[in-house]
């Protein structure tokens, strides 16, 4: 029993040391099997024991391209001001509904001006007087009756008299309240009875129609926006485009972002859009028709330049390219490929001159 026991264990270790001595020989012909089958992306082998890569490819048609700048922006009112007196008192009177429709020139409160209305009323009694005097001495200067003298005191007297009426006039309407455009009234800030001063805000005027659309952009795209150029813009929760032209760029750029604040009006006739809203801003700079674009993905850079691989009788063959107009997915191609090229997109870092290849897929644009 024993023997045959040391029997087996001697073929075991033999077997055992036979299949590390002969294993690395033929691992690579389990590796040609494995690779036979030909899996999804990888190689097989060609006539002659050449590789072949397995790639996709990409026919190359005439396009349209478009530049386009995304950014975001925020509605602004055309106009807006946060009203108050001009003077110091006590408000007597507020003549505005909240929320509601306002238009240039409307009282819109008033202050405590009866001392100021007793003054008006006095200097307006004297004018009257005065008035009658300077008719008198104007007469008897006529007959040469009272020396030029005489009469220019009267009448210095006379307009001294009507520049103290304005005077009184003029602080009678800082007692006043108007409203310097016409808008919608925003919530008042006060009641009647209550003491302001010019510190003190009384209510918020805002012009909404039209509105104002502002964005920046970055600093290389300043020249190419002039007033008129259009906008289009979104609104979270409107399943509208708007759009809208630029009525103005400003002529400084931003030092510490590198951008430009641009403005654009829209008309907002119905007001359906309010102010203060955040909106998502879009910009086609240029349209290029006819045009060779590419998946960016296919380009390799290199040293002296860029290039990309063509399939060509079954080969790979690099071709040097120059690139133009760049979107998000897309590049332009200048020179070097033509429409009907056949461009390989996959397995680009394996890819070399002359490399056998085969198309899977080919995609067309």
């Amino acid at each position: 029993m024993n023997n045959k026991i040391r029997v087996a264990f001697t073929i075991l270790s033999f077997l055992f040391l036979a299949g590390i001595i002969f294993y690395p020989k033929i691992k690579p012909l389990f590796a040609s099997n494995v690779q036979g089958g030909n899996p999804a992306g990888g190689q097989m082998m060609g006539p002659g024991g050449q590789q072949i890569l397995n790639v996709s490819g990409f026919l190359i048609a005439p396009v349209q391209m478009n530049e386009m700048i995304n950014s975001s922006g925020s509605i602004l009112p055309d106009e807006e001001v946060e009203l108050s007196f001009e003077t110091s008192g006590k408000i007597v009177g507020i003549y505005f509904t909240e929320g509601t429709r306002v238009n240039k020139g409307d009282l819109l409160a008033k202050m405590n001006d009866r001392h100021l209305q007793a003054q008006l009323l006095k200097l307006q009694a004297q004018k009257k007087l005065s008035e009658e005097n300077e008719f008198r001495q104007r007469s008897l200067l006529e007959k040469d009756a009272i020396s030029r003298e005489s009469y220019d005191q009267v009448a210095t007297e006379l307009q001294s008299m009507e520049a103290d009426i304005l005077l009184v006039e003029a602080r009678i309407a800082e007692t006043e309240l108007r409203a310097p455009f016409g808008g919608i009234i925003g919530l008042r800030l006060l009641s009647e009875g209550s003491y302001a001063s010019p510190s003190t805000k009384i209510v918020r005027l805002v012009k909404i129609s039209p509105l104002k659309i502002e964005f920046s952009i970055p600093e290389r795209y300043s020249g190419e926006l002039k007033p008129g150029f259009p906008i289009e813009f979104r609104i979270d929760g409107i399943d509208q485009v708007f759009r809208a032209p630029v009525y103005a760029v400003d002529p400084k750029v931003d030092i510490n972002t590198r951008t430009i604040v641009v403005r654009a009006l829209y008309p907002n006739t119905k007001e359906e859009l309010k102010p203060g809203r955040f909106t998502s801003i879009s910009l086609r700079l240029a349209q290029i028709d006819n045009t060779i674009a590419i998946p960016t993905e296919a380009i390799i850079p290199e040293m002296d330049g860029e290039k990309v691989f063509v399939y060509k009788a079954g080969k790979a063959s690099s071709v040097k390219v120059t690139t133009g107009l760049r979107t998000e997915a897309l590049i332009q191609i200048r020179e070097g490929l033509g429409f009907g090229d056949t461009l390989l997109t996959s397995g680009v870092l394996q890819l070399r001159e002359g490399l056998p290849v085969m198309l899977d897929t080919l995609v067309k644009n």
